[in-house]
């Protein structure tokens, strides 16, 4: 399993979902722009001592990180018309989050299959969950 954050603003959430995918097995990838520094304390602190067991790469662009990956790939937005639920993951899928503020951008989304764009459903009039639970929600359902 592939989990790919675009844009990433947030050292504490990545370094939870860092934490998230060294426990879970998942590899993680980094679009740049990144909204810190891979040295960031809180970036450590939020991935304790959990960085030397996960697999971390960093891409340039989206397109980069998405042609380097196999599989099926999902994209998880608000405004996606299938729920997550309605997909059982395999283990080379492709699981693709936009930056906390912003979501995935259209160029993104354009990247990621018909039908394969992935809503997390929510309570009406909520705008978004937290990144960090938002990966973790996606990687439960694959374990």
């Amino acid at each position: 399993m592939h989990v790919v954050l675009v844009n990433p603003e947030i050292a504490p959430n990545t370094g939870a979902i860092i934490r998230l995918c060294a426990n879970t097995g998942a590899q993680l990838h980094l679009v740049e722009p990144l909204g810190f520094e891979l040295s960031d304390a809180e970036l450590k602190r939020g991935g304790l001592d959990y960085h030397e067991h996960a697999t971390l790469r960093v891409h340039p662009n989206v397109d980069a990180a998405l042609d380097a990956l196999p599989g099926r790939r999902f994209g998880f937005s608000s405004r996606g018309a299938r729920r997550y639920t309605d997909v059982t993951f395999a283990p080379d899928d492709t699981l693709v989050f936009g930056a906390e503020r912003a979501g995935l951008d259209d160029h993104a989304i354009s990247l990621v299959p018909e039908g394969n764009l992935l809503s997390i459903p929510m309570r009406p009039d909520n705008r978004s969950l937290n990144l960090a639970n938002a990966v973790s929600i996606a990687l439960a359902r694959f374990r």
